[in-house]
């Protein structure tokens, strides 16, 4: 079932400069179901997710099993904030790893996460190594950080499923991915 598109989210987080947009799982069923071949027997991590409330997540853990999945990895960025109500020095990002045996919980609580000893920056060394031990990417990145999030999948050689303003597809550099795209490279 398609859902009505407004971008009266999309213009109030312009106007907040927020880089927060949930996928509607409506959504990411509809788009995915193309792509079902593609993840048999790998790993999937979405680096930009909150395992306690992505749908991305929701949509791997329920489906873990049809899709063949070896493992999920989600990592969640937490913004270092300081104010008067916070008694910790910063807030660390976090991880979870879900392989689907049984037993194991799909929806995580604190005390299933793994934290980092930084922010969980998809730019950090932490989370390239994760990074490194995936196979695919599927997530929805910060749209401030299109370009660098598209340059560091292709440094890392990584196929990647990522949601993006349309804009995004005039950057020189999505320009220049899309040739060597189109020109042979496997998709």
């Amino acid at each position: 079932m398609a859902r009505n598109a407004t971008n009266e989210l999309l213009q109030k987080a312009k106007k907040s400069k927020s880089d927060e947009f949930y996928t509607q799982l409506s959504d990411i069923e509809s788009e995915l179901q193309h792509y079902k071949s593609h993840f048999e027997n790998q790993v999937v991590y979405c680096n930009c997710d909150d395992p306690r409330i992505s749908n991305f997540f929701n949509y791997f853990t329920s489906n873990f099993n049809e899709l063949g999945l070896k493992k999920i990895i989600t990592s969640c960025y937490r913004e270092q904030v300081k104010n008067l109500f916070n008694t910790e020095e910063d807030e660390k990002g976090f991880f979870f790893e879900y392989t689907g045996t049984e037993g194991e919980k799909n929806k995580p609580t604190s005390t299933d996460l793994v934290y980092f000893n930084g922010d969980g920056d998809f730019r950090s060394s932490e989370s390239i190594e994760l990074l490194k031990q995936s196979d695919i990417v599927v997530t929805n990145p910060p749209f401030s950080l299109f370009r660098e999030y598209v340059a560091q999948l292709v440094k890392y050689d990584k196929k990647f499923l990522i949601i993006g303003n349309i804009n995004a597809i005039t950057y020189k550099e999505i320009l220049v991915l899309r040739f060597v795209l189109c020109n042979g490279r496997e998709l």
